[in-house]
């Protein structure tokens, strides 16, 4: 597949391991900086999405989507992202990708204004049926910079493998390939984040531990692969 994503919000929370732990499938073991795990939730525009060779569909190739994620790895030490959930709001989209990525998307009603010169503050807003709203505000607030090896910034952002669960519960694993992201300080003008009641999780009572905005990247991601069993537990912090 190719698709960029544009315009993205990085709001990030520290997190109990043990929590984020149990909610994990067997084979995966929670990643941690500096002893915390992380939650994150990110909106943004997928811009251009299309089959590798094919160009991209007006109506179909442009939508919104908002993730929940987490940081992990596999028993063989590859680190990579867990997705509690997909919000999106391109029916297509929801319904093909669980297929090809084996990724848990959900329908979602999604509005947003993207930054621009004349008023540099997006909007973001989406409610699943029968969920809780997430509405967010935000603007850059820095210089934008690369996140070096060995930062909470490179841990959180500079992950190019996903893992998925297929219906019959096999372990697989997804690589992208992008250029690094460039990424600012975000100043965050509102954030009600309904997402994480959606997923069962507590809501925050503090704003987001981290926040960082990118104009985004162009992707390509790759076939799933299967993961191998774990043959033991191999221990992987990136920064402690």
């Amino acid at each position: 597949m190719r698709q960029a994503w544009r315009h993205l919000l990085f709001l990030h929370w520290r997190w109990d391991p043990a929590e984020i732990q149990s909610r994990l499938p067997p084979g995966l073991h929670v990643d941690t900086h500096d002893g915390a795990a992380w939650l994150g939730v990110v909106p943004f525009w997928m811009d251009a999405v299309r089959p590798r060779f094919l160009p991209p569909l007006p109506g179909l190739s442009w939508f919104l989507e908002l993730n929940l994620r987490t940081y992990v790895y596999a028993s063989d030490g590859t680190p990579g992202v867990w997705f509690f959930s997909l919000d999106c709001q391109q029916p297509l989209a929801v319904r093909i990708a669980p297929t090809i990525f084996s990724l848990p998307y959900v329908d979602a009603r999604q509005a947003g204004r993207r930054p621009t010169r004349e008023n540099p503050v997006a909007r973001f807003s989406s409610c699943r049926n029968g969920g809780v709203a997430t509405e967010v505000e935000y603007e850059t607030a820095g210089p934008a910079f690369q996140a070096q090896p060995g930062t909470l910034e490179y841990f959180l952002i500079e992950r190019y493998a996903f893992f998925s669960r297929t219906r019959r519960g096999a372990l697989r694993e997804g690589r992208v390939w992008h250029p690094p992201y460039a990424v600012s300080p975000a100043c965050v003008h509102r954030a009600e984040i309904g997402l994480l009641a959606d997923n069962g999780f507590a809501m925050p009572v503090r704003p987001a531990d981290h926040a960082l905005v990118s104009s985004g990247v162009a992707i390509h991601a790759y076939p799933l692969r299967a993961v191998a069993p774990a043959r033991g537990h191999v221990g992987v912090d990136a920064a402690s």
